[in-house]
């Protein structure tokens, strides 16, 4: 039984990456998962996904960009004012300007920078460099 999807799916990215390989399954898959994908995509980090039904959760086949340092989940799920993020900016990326927090807001999943951008806080998911 897997307690983290999400968690699964980022190790099994930053395991691909490390290791060289060119693509890579993640499964179950999850409305969550594909919109992190897909912003993960946006910024470069990834080449493209797609989902495959299986008759199960299904599974998304992940094209590798080689761009991942490192990846991961932040729990728990800190709720952040857009005032706060810096804060957890600093904690998790290495630099200023360098990677992303990925945030779950009212107005979707979305990066810490586009989340500033629009003065909305939310919960923090992952963060990828």
């Amino acid at each position: 039984m897997q307690s983290d999807p999400l968690n699964d799916a980022m190790c099994v990215m930053k395991n691909a990456a490390s290791d060289g390989k060119s693509e890579c399954m993640i499964q179950p898959s999850s409305k969550l998962i594909g919109r992190v994908l897909k912003v993960m995509q946006d910024h470069g980090y990834i080449n493209q996904f797609e989902y495959i039904e299986d008759g199960k959760a299904g599974k998304f086949r992940v094209m590798m960009e080689g761009a991942i340092n490192n990846c991961g989940v932040i729990k728990p799920r800190y709720s952040v004012k857009v005032h706060d993020i810096e804060r957890f900016e600093a904690r998790y990326l290495p630099a200023q300007d360098f990677g992303v927090l990925i945030l779950t807001t009212t107005a979707g999943v979305i990066t810490h920078d586009h989340a500033k951008e629009l003065g909305i806080g939310g919960k923090l998911l992952a963060y990828i460099y």
